[in-house]
This record gives structure tokens, sequence and C-alpha cells, in this order.
């Protein structure tokens, strides 16, 4: 077994324990079943994780690493500030749609760490993280575009927080996807409502 840096290694098992999650289930998910989806002895993952909430953690911030990063990557200042809230939702829907185990493992995780005595700081983190994420876009967007916000940046995270995640579970349980592209014109239509700048006519 080719010797790894420490950090890579972790990266290596969590994004195995979403594999494995995402295919069996949190609760049915081993740590022994983990290091095999990651080709490693069971050694090398007590070396890198010394606890099962060390693991959870690290999984539930990767996943969200996963759907920001692709908002991140979409949410660049276009011709308005419509086009522009319009291209990071559809980034992210897209995501949703190619990959729906993880967001249902999402949930499932919540799930678990709710009812796992010792595990809830790790579902009220998994929310924290959520609003973090949308506050760090929206103070991007804010300052690349010069908006002028109608709510403090920390209300509109939360809410935007609220609303996909709403919107994601909607999904995963009715798999209407026909139905996105007007959901989708709503939300963006609200959400610039909160805003203003200077390149709309």
């Amino acid at each position: 077994m080719a010797r790894m840096p420490s950090a890579e290694r972790r990266k290596q098992l969590t994004e195995a324990a979403i594999r494995a999650m995402a295919r069996d289930g949190v609760s049915r998910t081993t740590t022994r079943s983990i290091a095999a989806e990651a080709g490693v002895s069971l050694s090398v993952f007590h070396y890198c994780f010394d606890s099962k909430q060390a693991l959870v953690e690290s999984v539930i911030t990767t996943l969200t690493d996963h759907s920001v990063t692709v908002v991140k990557q979409a949410l660049r200042p276009r011709a308005t500030l419509v086009e522009t809230v319009r291209a990071g939702f559809q980034a992210y829907w897209d995501h949703v749609q190619a990959h729906p185990d993880e967001h249902m493992l999402t949930y499932e995780l919540t799930q678990y760490a709710l009812r796992e005595p010792g595990f809830v700081h790790l579902a009220r983190r998994q929310y924290e993280l959520y609003g973090e994420a949308y506050a760090e876009l929206i103070g991007g967007l804010r300052d690349g575009m010069d908006l002028q916000l109608r709510v403090p940046v920390a209300t509109l995270a939360r809410y935007l927080a609220a609303v996909t995640d709403g919107l994601t579970l909607n999904y995963l349980v009715l798999g209407d996807e026909s139905a996105w592209s007007d959901i989708l014109e709503t939300v963006t239509a609200h959400i610039t409502g909160l805003a203003e700048d200077g390149t709309e006519p």
C-alpha cells in the first residue's frame, strides 16, 4: 500500500464512506466496510479517525463542499442579478439530479445524528455549515455586484438554506423533474427581490 499524507488519506476514506453510506445506509455502514471501499486496512482507518463522530463530521463537511463548490463556480456576476442567481440555483439543482444518493444521505445523516446519543451536535453543525456556506456565497455576490440587501446576510443565508433544503427533499420524495423549471423561476424572482444592484434595467 502506497504511503499517503494523512490529510489525503482522510479525504480518501471520507469519500469511500460517502459511497458506502449512500449505497448501504448510515446504520449499516461499518468501519470495516469503509476501509474495504477505500482499499486500505482497518488500522489505517483507525489511524485517520479516532471515533465515528469524527468520521461523520468529515462526511457532513465533505458533502456540503460537494454542492457548494459547483454553486461557487456558477455564481459569478452576469449581465443581470436575475441571471446570476438563476445560474447558481441551476448549478445546485443539476448537482441534485446528478447525485441524488448524496443528497438523500445528508437527510439520513441528520436523522442518524439526532437519534444517536452524543451525536446531536453533528446535526446542528451540519445546518450551521449550510448557513455559513450560503453566507459566504451571498457575501461574495454582494461585493462582486455591489448589491444592497433588504435583509441581513445571516438571515438571507438561513432562509436560502431552508428553501433549498425543502426543495431538495421535495424532489427526492416526489421525483417531479418537470415542476422544477417553474419553481426555479419563482425562487429566483423572490430572492432577487430581496436585493438591488446597478445592473438591472
